[in-house]
């Protein structure tokens, strides 16, 4: 491995400025506006998936996939990824940037090379392996080989599928970093390396696995990071590890949570809440519906509540043992189980078709979970509510999202079912 290379490829940037930019009287890299949004140094926009010039077999899958026109950041982000540019794409969930690397991602694979090509880091073991199936998906035609390093899984299985010879990894940082680390994952061919949710991952403290992960990656890596938001963590990493990178900001106003009709229903006590959920349960089972909760506790709490009552519920949050949390969301994603009770953990990048409902039990801590959460229902044109409970002390909190996304959340009608 040129380790020393790998090196200087992380020391890039930082002969021309210290780590810590202010130290150079450098107020924050170039094209980068303060509170964290980037500006767009790349216009370009392609409207349809036929102009991108993709291999035949890809656009197969694309359109066998339900994809008809691409999303704005695909009409931006791809084209520029499939050139081989260093990429800083921000935009939020629901808006297709899944879809947007794992395109660009099939476009480059040399189909005959049975060898790791790219490798896709994801926060989380749902997201991770979220970014799998769509990629499987999407190649369906071209036999790709996805595998996904997760923690909680076999070590010896993943091992072994990696000695099988796969052409993408998709993981989280711990155990991508370990298989490296056995020798088990070599990172002799991977020209292709991608940060997926980089706010979410850097804010959750897998800096240094990341780091660790890049060390072993050769010099001329291509870099894909794709972030919701722009602290100064995701900043840093783009100017050690990138170079000359495109950057395409999807805005705001340009996002959508069109297509979602957003409701509140104002309740007294917080003890009310339950009672006004299980008036809306045969409401929630008419699709699927998500109910999100701000801690594991209170999922506990409510799936116990709601059972109690004999009402039928899952439940999943990150304490749960992965294969767990894997027959839990197999049934959720059949169908067989029809309500699903959570924590933020799923908010980002778990896309069940079904899903026509979202109710915030709890308003999320940050608006940003917003439209993370909200964004399971309507997801790409899709139709769908939210419905968002609502007590005294939230009603600022609701006002505040209300103003950061430019939208109007109403009270619920009586007839909230005729609407999903």
């Amino acid at each position: 491995m040129r380790n020393e290379a790998s090196v200087n490829h992380s020391e890039r940037s930082r002969t021309e400025r210290s780590e810590r930019p202010e130290e150079n009287g450098y107020d924050g890299p170039a094209g980068m506006a303060p509170g964290g949004v980037i500006e767009s140094n790349w216009d370009q926009i392609t409207d349809s998936f036929d102009d991108m010039k993709l291999r035949e077999k890809l656009l197969r899958g694309i359109f066998a996939y339900g994809f008809e026109k691409p999303s704005a950041i695909q009409q931006r982000a791809i084209i520029p990824c499939i050139k081989g540019r260093d990429v800083i794409a921000q935009a939020q969930s629901g808006t297709g940037k899944t879809a947007t690397f794992s395109i660009a991602i099939l476009q480059q694979l040399d189909m005959s090379l049975k060898e790791c090509q790219a490798l896709v880091l994801a926060p989380t073991r749902e997201l991770a392996q979220q970014s799998q199936k769509v990629l499987i998906a999407l190649g369906d035609y071209m036999d790709v080989r996805c595998h996904a390093c997760i923690g909680g899984t076999n070590v010896r299985e993943d091992i072994h599928r990696l000695e099988q010879g796969v052409q993408v990894v998709v993981g989280t940082p711990g155990r991508v970093f370990d298989m490296i680390n056995r020798k088990a994952l070599s990172t002799r061919y991977i020209k292709m390396f991608c940060l997926d949710e980089a706010d979410e991952m850097l804010s959750r403290g897998f800096k240094d696995q990341i780091y660790d992960v890049f060390r072993n990656l050769e010099d001329s890596i291509q870099v894909i990071l794709l972030s919701a938001t722009m602290p100064s963590d995701v900043l840093e990493v783009t100017t050690r590890f990138m170079r000359d990178p495109i950057r395409i900001l999807v805005k705001k106003e340009e996002l959508t949570l069109e297509g979602i009709r957003q409701f509140y229903v104002e309740i007294e006590k917080e003890e009310w809440k339950l009672d006004t959920l299980c008036d809306l349960y045969e409401t929630l089972t008419i699709t699927q519906a998500v109910i999100f909760c701000n801690t594991r506790r209170k999922v506990e709490w409510l799936t116990e509540k709601m059972t109690a009552r004999d009402f039928t519920i899952s439940a999943i949050h990150g304490e749960l043992e992965q294969v767990r949390r894997d027959v839990i969301m197999r049934e959720f994603r059949s169908g067989s189980s029809r309500v699903l009770i959570t924590t933020d953990l799923l908010a980002r990048g778990i896309d069940v078709q079904q899903v026509s409902l979202v109710i915030n039990y709890d308003l999320p801590t940050n608006r940003e979970n917003y439209i993370h959460r909200i964004g399971r229902g309507g997801r790409f044109g899709r139709k769908g509510v939210a419905i968002n409970f609502i007590t005294a002390d939230d009603s600022r909190t609701m006002k505040d999202i209300e103003e950061f996304y430019n939208t109007e959340v109403e009270e619920m009608p009586m007839n909230v079912a005729d609407l999903i």
